[in-house]
């Protein structure tokens, strides 16, 4: 069975980028879980790191019961320690970064990643981008940078953390691009949930390791159930797509997360953050309309 092409639309350009929202809207959710977790709980962050993905790990075992032993079977194994490496750094200064600065305010930062993987896009994996797409994801850059105001008295430097996962997480989506080609998204899945639980168990000790119990133990066992799903649809997205074609539906994912971080911790930002939405979703829309067509005329 294609595993590219869902039964609801025959189109390369709408799976990837529905495929890329999906995981958009687990990512949000995850993320107010996550801050609550270090903010409002005060759970150390790299303990939270590790017990995060301690639980994807388990919740990820269906995937290779229903695979069998192959799932884990590669001849790429350095390419994977590789990619896991740069997400696991990923993941401990996300979480450092949700535990200082709003939910809305990371995830600004967090969008320059769609610059990079542009780029890394271009000089490693040989994609052609073409004009359509530097321009989308130029706008969506500007749009982050105006709900971020990095030249404000305001700034907190604390909020460099989410900049940092974002050079890392595109360096492994570049990685995990060059994976699609070769391995199932199962095979990507579970070697990355293997991987970044004995990595990020090792920064946990080393930083003075907690155990979460009762309320803050369910927490973490909701967040492993959507590290799962986020991260297999971010697999099926780039399996469907060009990276450089899907990345631009990742900004979708500042409406989400400031939606939820209105909802549930009250955070309201700048009256900037509308302008910046504004051309988020439009480069986004733009992005896919200029695919679609694409498609059309060359069948």
């Amino acid at each position: 069975m294609n595993q590219t092409s869902p039964t609801f639309s025959a189109s390369r350009a709408m799976a990837g980028a529905a495929w890329m929202v999906a995981a958009g809207i687990a990512f949000s959710i995850l993320n107010v879980v996550t801050q609550w977790l270090t903010m409002k709980l005060a759970f150390p962050a790299a303990s939270a790191a590790f017990w995060q993905y301690a639980f994807a790990l388990v919740f990820s075992l269906p995937f290779l019961r229903r695979a069998g032993l192959g799932a884990m079977r590669t001849r790429y194994p350095w390419r994977h320690v590789i990619r896991v490496a740069f997400a696991a750094f990923g993941v401990t200064t996300w979480v450092a970064g949700l535990a200082s600065v709003p939910i809305w305010q990371a995830i600004a930062l967090v969008m320059t990643s769609p610059f990079f993987i542009i780029m890394g896009a271009r000089i490693f994996l040989g994609e052609r981008i073409g004009a359509a797409r530097w321009a989308a994801t130029s706008v969506g850059f500007i749009g982050a940078m105006i709900i971020l105001q990095p030249w404000s008295d305001s700034f907190n430097w604390a909020a460099v953390l989410p900049i940092v996962s974002a050079l890392l997480w595109g360096a492994s989506s570049l990685i995990t691009k060059s994976l699609t080609g070769v391995e199932r998204p199962e095979t990507i899945t579970v070697w990355l949930l293997a991987l970044l639980t004995p990595i990020n168990g090792g920064l946990a000790v080393a930083a003075g390791f907690s155990v979460p119990t009762g309320t803050t133990l369910l927490l973490f066992a909701v967040a492993g159930l959507l590290t799962v799903l986020a991260q297999y649809f971010l697999t099926l997205a780039y399996t469907a797509a060009d990276a450089a074609y899907v990345q631009p539906f990742d900004d979708l994912k500042l409406p989400l997360n400031v939606l939820a971080g209105w909802l549930v911790f009250g955070y309201a930002p700048t009256g900037y953050l509308w302008v910046g939405a504004f051309l988020i979703l439009g480069a986004s829309l733009f992005i896919m309309r200029n695919e679609m067509k694409r498609e059309q005329a060359n069948p």
